[in-house]
């Protein structure tokens, strides 16, 4: 969920502050227990790789540096660890911070605080004209072994930190402005993800009667009563997820200027263009801001996207072969009908293609209904298995091969409801003008099966607007990880 935020201000009254206080003394405490095992991951690491070197292979070959020498090296190694780490954005990971990103970030920090490391190595041998104090293999060793401690220390301070959230540590309590689909959208990403540590309080709404339960969240208020329920709720955040105009929205901020909130807006995609960042270029002197940067129109972009297809798809085709040979034996002994279920589908530039799936409904199932419901009839035995795991679609990645699909992308979908869809919901074409994938930003936010295009649109914009091969990565990752735990929604 993509938000613009403005920083609390700082202003509460004496009642909020005692418990506000034991809040930021738990974030302190918390972020000052990330700092120490990050500290004690990469010390440890390189101390490990030195003592390891020295005490084996390289003992004959290498003087041991002096320890004034090794104190040294390991001041200036802290100091750039400090300013990699803080640079790289890792003592500033906001709430709900994909685990992806921050190994991406360790990776980064520790790369660039080894190759200091390197040069500080180099740098000593001139001055203390003698040997080169710490082997590149044992630095090397180093880089490894705290990419590799960092990331399991982080990840247990992570399960932590979701422990304590659990139990009403380090938590916010938020009110939502808007009750209409961008405010349920927030509600519901929120609500699928407890670790956040969010308690939302209920809604703001001028559209539903107060009091009123919607999606088991009540209305509190109207958005002109905005400051009052923040103060009476003790709120932390606010999140104001409604569709209005600039005027109408430094209203609403001007209401809780004063308390000690955090201010978010969510912006509704179809008002504004899917969160892209925004850059600032010239034409011939004149100023300009460009609001739509499309990645994958990048000619660089499509390049590496399509390499890394091909590579992936190869080689987990080769893989699992195995298992698509074992699926498509139980297919033919549990039902009649072929093994595969082609289906004709709309892709890139709206070119018409069969989408290879393993069949996995009886061969009538089209004749019968169109989209896969809970307890479907038309779903065979050996479908009931391989349709939760997502493996009835293997076989796409030969779509991937040939050119037709991409690992990462929108889902793809029938020529009929495409001609309808795109009658009915703004920019639903956009999607069109990349691959369609085999998972996506959508699916991994369970938007599958029977559910509301509106908002499944608004995340392949938001995914094709935003691409990155890290991206990708991450989704995929992602998908992996609902299969292995069974937490793929709508998957029937």
């Amino acid at each position: 969920m993509a938000v613009i935020s403005s920083s609390p201000q700082q202003h509460a009254t004496s009642a909020k502050s005692r418990p506000r206080s034991r809040q930021r003394t738990w974030h302190i405490l918390i972020a000052a227990l990330r700092i120490l095992g990050d500290i004690l991951g990469t010390n440890a690491a390189f101390l490990c790789a030195f003592v390891w070197g020295y005490d084996s292979y390289f003992a004959p070959f290498y003087k041991l540096p002096s320890q004034n020498t090794l104190v040294l090296v390991l001041i200036l190694f802290n100091i750039v660890c400090s300013i990699t780490f803080t640079t790289n954005g890792l003592y500033a990971l906001r709430r709900g911070a994909s685990r992806v990103d921050e190994a991406y970030k360790v990776f980064t920090a520790i790369s660039l605080a080894t190759l200091s490391l390197f040069m500080i190595n180099a740098l000593l041998m001139q001055t203390l004209r003698e040997e080169l104090p710490i082997p590149g293999q044992i630095l090397t060793a180093g880089w490894i072994a705290a990419i590799i401690t960092v990331l399991v220390l982080r990840m247990l301070h992570r399960s932590l930190l979701y422990y304590l959230r659990q139990h009403g540590i380090d938590t916010k309590r938020v009110l939502i402005v808007g009750s209409e689909a961008p405010g349920r959208a927030v509600w519901q990403t929120i609500r699928r993800s407890p670790e956040l540590g969010y308690v939302v309080q209920g809604f703001l709404s001028d559209s539903e009667a107060v009091g009123e339960i919607i999606n088991d969240l009540p209305v509190l208020g109207r958005t002109s009563q905005l400051g009052r329920v923040v103060h009476a709720t003790e709120a932390d955040e606010v999140i104001i997820a409604v569709s209005k105009n600039s005027d109408d929205l430094l209203e609403l901020v001007d209401q809780i200027v004063d308390e000690a909130v955090e201010i978010k807006v969510y912006p509704d995609t179809f008002q504004l263009l899917t969160n892209n960042e925004i850059s600032i270029g010239d034409l011939s002197g004149l100023p300009l801001i460009s609001i739509k940067n499309v990645a994958l129109d990048n000619p660089f972009n499509r390049f590496l996207k399509r390499s890394f297809d091909i590579v992936f798809s190869a080689i987990l085709l080769v893989l699992i072969s195995p298992l698509m040979i074992l699926i498509a034996i139980a297919i033919k002994l549990d039902s009649p009908g072929p093994v595969f279920w082609p289906q004709l589908r709309v892709g890139v530039d709206e070119k018409q293609f069969f989408c290879l799936k393993f069949r996995s409904m009886h061969i009538n199932a089209e004749a019968i209904g169109n989209w896969t419901t809970p307890n479907d009839p038309r779903v065979t035995r050996v479908g009931r298995i391989i349709r939760p795991t997502s493996l009835d679609e293997l076989p796409q990645f030969i779509n991937v091969l040939m050119g037709d699909m991409s690992v990462v992308g929108p889902r793809p979908e029938q020529p009929v409801w495409v001609e309808q869809f795109s009658q009915r919901i703004p920019r639903y074409m956009r999607r069109h003008r990349e691959k369609v994938g085999i998972t996506g930003w959508a699916q991994v936010n369970g938007l599958r099966g029977d559910t509301s295009i509106e908002e499944r649109t608004r995340y392949d914009l938001y995914y094709l607007e935003n691409w990155s091969l890290l991206f990708d990565i991450k989704i995929i990752l992602r998908t992996v990880s609902d299969i292995i735990t069974g937490k793929q929604e709508n998957a029937y």
